[in-house]
């Protein structure tokens, strides 16, 4: 069934020639003129754009986790360089929002610039913009200030709906002016609400009405809901599908994280299973796709990794490995099979979580093991990206896939799917392991059948691997009959089959007479038989075969294994082979990218005897492969020499813990009801600080009272994944209490009990003062109204007690989640320009620490050279031991920006990007950190260094993001 009836808009003269620069008019790759009216439809199979059937390979992308515009290019480029056409980005309510009513997207949350970003890296965008996103942020996205209200949040209730309008209203502003559909951006799809797993009237109510506000807001694109777990809930009207639950959407879209995570000791474990959750599936309304036969497989989050949590034995890098390149190709293969034709991969760069942006199941860094790294870097699962990307691009008939003839391969140990498209015959098989967590080394053969005859093909799967093979297809002016090797690009007659290294591989081609071959390079023997070229060979660096005559244009085969496939870029036109990373391409001779080391830059359909490389002109001779090979190897960078770490200056930071402080101006805690989930016993205040207006980082609270406090204290609070308390009786220090960690799902709240000193057990009068750092608000997964859980003190065990509390407030600059109610935060002692001369020098690391907080300060500078990337990470302690031991917490802040938050005794982060735009790599920097601790000794600060996370020459134009410095 196809659907159309998109609001079509024309495109006006400038906004076409855009699009056409930028590849958005049909798809990002294509060169196509744009049609004067754009289309977003849809059937059963895929995503169609303006009638062009899509594969829509997308990865998640949140540029509220990396605080520097600039970078956002960065991450973009390096996306679409490794086969991503799409990006699916949430927009999250509460980084944009301090208090009701106001909304900022300026600097760092310049919402335009990111989709304008987007539209000029080629890629599309799936638009997620809440209300609720989940995400493992604070309050799943919602403002720290709509936790009071009465109202069921994710609900039909007035109050809640007229917040949510309220921020709908800001965001889909700037989404609908992006929209493909009038020509003006990238955005071709929009999601409402995010894994809402309740579906009573309130809720049907609920998305119905969201999904009139983006109509009413001009979202023209199809709108859809993320679905957790595949349970047929919010499909589209109509979908006849028993046990479904219909709502007011276009599309039905599922998320699923099958591919496992790795032990609790870090390492990969075994590999799980990949489920068939489309046509290969078990059907129904909990089979994924099959929930909704009309319209595309649409997984709206898929695993590309998974968040790692407080107290863990830090799980990122080895996630990466467990969800690498074994399990991208068996897992986003199973799922082509199946006809998944919209895949998004969550996450693509995972980022960092900084300031108050955590949930309290996350630490700052949300690396997520994912393609990119946190600072940046291509892991090699994202060079097997590029594989497949590249080769759905080459390949785009799998965007319409029925299932072909059962296949049964000579082996047990092995299953191949089997698809042909219904249109152009081409056929997909894709050999896998049975089951497929199989990593046994087969060898084996199945039979082929197509329009070409009958064949047997012979092959291997050794280890967690999927092959993606097609067959009847033709490309680059030649029939391919098969091909036991992957097809991954082509340009300007040249393509490029990969396979694993020492695997032995065989294509098959078909003329009409006998073609000449030449070996260029490499062992590889031909047999001509019948009409068939058949070419064997092993999979060993680079094989080059020119073909020539036998009825069809030359042909260059370029014949890898997957290792040096992954030094070839397929850009613009293109092919090119040596760079670390090729950017873009422009005019067929103007390449920009990065280098690590030397490399060499060959190129394949270039349109000048001269190329250029980040500005430089690049001397070239052409090779008998049809190329053009740079004479020198292009430049690697140079040591960024990153300086050691000195003139270290420190000053205590809890004056609220003396008695005389001066409190005068404090917010008495004078309320008598809540909305808060946790409310106080009957009789005593509220304390919980959003009902005081302090949302974000840590609150101190100050109780004066007369009496015997007994002979213990019982405060209870809620802090959040890690939280603590810290108290002092008359300026006494009583102790710290940090709620358990190292869980996946931990407690948020706690009960801190201390003795009372025999001293202070008198008739007083007494001052309590209490710190409780708040490490984020839950989510409100279970649509429970959990993110109203109570931050700060809950309730004390002392009665007629008179509360004063006092927390932070937003950064006009920085933001509503940059900075808490420390003294030293409300001082600006985290700011450049803090006079700090006053302060006593010194030693970093330190044996031993005072209770509370104390501040360090230092400045550094960066000669990093020009035309160099270098990501720059901050290192306290070992990174070799998850956990120091020592009872300790540091906020990072670099120039002024909260970028993260390590705890000594719980772990597991020990290095904290600090991300080029926040980091000045030319020029002075401001360190400043909030060290608080339980005291004593091996309770001090540890040893602190600049760490290089990455180096390249290339990188992208980085400008300084504005960073306020301190006034008086």
């Amino acid at each position: 069934m196809l659907h159309t009836g998109r609001i079509r808009r024309r495109l006006p003269a400038l906004a076409l020639a855009l699009a056409v620069a930028t590849g958005l008019c049909a798809a990002p790759a294509s060169a196509a003129p744009a049609a004067p009216e754009h289309q977003v439809t849809f059937d059963k199979y895929s995503l169609m754009l303006d009638g062009r059937r899509q594969v829509v390979w997308s990865g998640e992308f949140h540029p509220f986790r990396l605080p520097s515009p600039d970078l956002w290019r960065d991450v973009l480029q390096k996306m679409k360089a490794t086969g991503y056409t799409a990006v699916s980005i949430y927009f999250d309510w509460n980084y944009h929002s301090p208090a009701p009513g106001v909304y900022d997207f300026t600097g760092v949350r310049d919402m335009d610039r990111v989709l304008d970003l987007a539209a000029e890296a080629g890629l599309y965008v799936i638009a997620r913009p809440g209300p609720y996103i989940n995400a493992e942020v604070t309050g799943g996205g919602f403002p720290a200030w709509l936790s009071t209200q009465a109202g069921r949040a994710r609900s039909d209730a007035p109050d809640y709906l007229a917040a949510a309008d309220e921020w709908l209203t800001a965001i889909d502003a700037i989404i609908a002016r992006h929209q493909y559909t009038d020509g003006r951006g990238p955005v071709i799809l929009y999601q409402i609400e995010n894994e809402l797993a309740a579906t009573g009237t309130a809720q049907r109510n609920y998305v119905a009405h969201l999904y009139d506000k983006a109509r009413a807001d001009g979202i023209t694109v199809p709108v859809f809901h993320n679905d957790k777990g595949r349970n047929g809930i919010w499909v589209p009207p109509g979908s006849g599908v028993p046990g479904t639950v219909e709502g007011k959407v276009d599309l039905y879209a599922f998320d699923g994280y099958p591919g496992g995570t790795c032990r609790t000791d870090a390492t990969p474990g075994n590999p799980n299973v990949a489920p068939d959750w489309g046509t290969y599936g078990p059907g129904g309304a909990k089979g994924g796709a099959s929930a909704s036969p009309d319209t595309p497989g649409f997984v709206a989050e898929f695993g590309g990794g998974w968040f790692d949590y407080w107290g863990s034995n830090g799980t990122y890098p080895c996630t990466a490995v467990r969800q690498g390149p074994g399990y991208e190709r068996v897992f986003y293969g199973t799922n082509l099979a199946n006809g998944l034709t919209i895949q998004n991969f969550y996450m693509t760069f995972g980022g960092t979580s900084w300031g108050g942006l955590p949930a309290p199941v996350v630490y700052s860094s949300y690396d997520y093991g994912a393609a990119i790294d946190e600072g940046r870097q291509l892991r090699p699962k994202a060079l097997t990206m590029k594989e497949i990307g590249s080769f759905l691009a080459t390949v785009p008939d799998l965007a319409k896939m029925d299932r072909g003839t059962p296949v049964t391969p000579s082996s047990a140990a092995v299953k191949v799917y089997h698809n042909v498209n219904p249109d152009t015959g081409v056929h997909f098989y894709l050999p896998v392991h049975s089951p497929s967590n199989a990593t046994t080394d087969d060898s084996f053969t199945f039979p082929l059948s197509t329009a070409d005859g009958d064949y047997t093909v012979p092959l291997r799967l050794t280890g967690q691997d999927a092959k993606y093979l097609v067959a009847n297809f033709d490309v680059a002016g030649q029939h391919l009959v098969y091909s036991t090797s992957e097809l991954m690009a082509q340009a300007a007659g040249t393509v490029l089959l990969h396979g694993r290294p020492g695997e032995d591989g065989e294509t098959v081609l078909r003329y009409a007479t006998r073609p000449r071959v030449d070996v260029l390079a490499g062992d590889v023997t031909t047999t001509w038989s019948g009409d068939d070229l058949r070419l064997n060979y092993g999979h060993d660096g680079l094989a080059r075969v020119r073909i020539s005559g036998g009825g069809r244009p030359p042909v260059t085969l370029l014949l890898a294994d997957d290792a040096t496939a992954d030094t070839f870029w397929p850009v613009g036109g293109l092919l090119v082979r040596g760079p670390d990373l090729v950017r873009t391409a422009q005019a067929g001779l103007v390449l920009t990218g990065d280098t690590k080391a030397p490399r060499d830059l060959e190129v394949w359909g270039a349109r000048g005897p001269l190329l250029w490389w980040n500005g430089t002109p690049v001397p070239v001779r052409p090779t008998a492969s049809g190329s053009l090979l740079a004479l020198r190897p292009l430049p690697g960078p140079a040591d960024p020499r990153l300086p050691e770490l000195t003139g270290w200056r420190s000053a205590p930071g809890s004056p609220e813990a003396e008695p005389g402080y001066d409190d005068s101006a404090w917010r008495p805690a004078d309320r008598t009801t809540t909305n808060s989930t946790t409310p106080p016993p009957a009789g005593q205040p509220v304390l919980t600080a959003d009902d005081y207006g302090f949302g974000v980082g840590d609150v101190w609270y100050r109780g004066r009272f007369t009496g015997t406090p007994g002979e213990q204290i019982s405060l209870r609070y809620g802090g959040g994944g890690a939280g603590l308390l810290q108290a002092w009786l008359d300026g006494q220090y009583l102790g710290q209490h940090v709620v358990p960690s190292a869980l996946p799902a931990p407690p948020t709240t706690g009960t801190a009990t201390f003795p009372v000193p025999e001293g202070l057990r008198g008739d007083g009068p007494h001052v309590l003062s209490v710190m409780v750092r708040n490490n984020g608000h839950n989510e409100d997964g279970g649509v429970n109204d959990a993110h109203k859980e109570g931050r700060g003190l809950i309730s004390a065990s002392l009665t007629g007690v008179a509360w004063k509390l006092q927390g932070g407030a937003a950064d006009p600059v920085r933001g509503p989640l940059n900075s808490g109610g420390l003294a030293g935060e409300r001082a600006g002692r985290h700011l450049p320009g803090f006079p700090d001369r006053a302060w006593a020098p010194a030693a970093v690391p330190a044996p031993t620490a005072d209770p509370g907080t104390t501040w360090y300060r230092t400045t550094f500078s960066l000669r990093v050279p020009r035309g160099q990337d270098t990501s720059v990470g901050l290192t306290i302690g070992d990174p070799a031991k998850p956990r120091s031991g020592g009872r300790y917490r540091v906020l990072v802040f670099l120039n002024g920006w909260n970028l993260g938050q390590y705890i000594g005794d719980v772990g597991p982060q020990h290095t904290f990007v600090l991300p080029a735009g926040i980091l000045d790599p030319h020029g002075r920097n401001t360190l400043a950190l909030a060290v608080t601790s339980d005291g004593g000794p091996g309770n001090g600060l540890e040893q602190v260094a600049l760490t290089d996370l990455g180096t390249a020459r290339g990188g992208v134009p980085v400008r300084p993001v504005f960073s306020p410095a301190w006034r008086p």
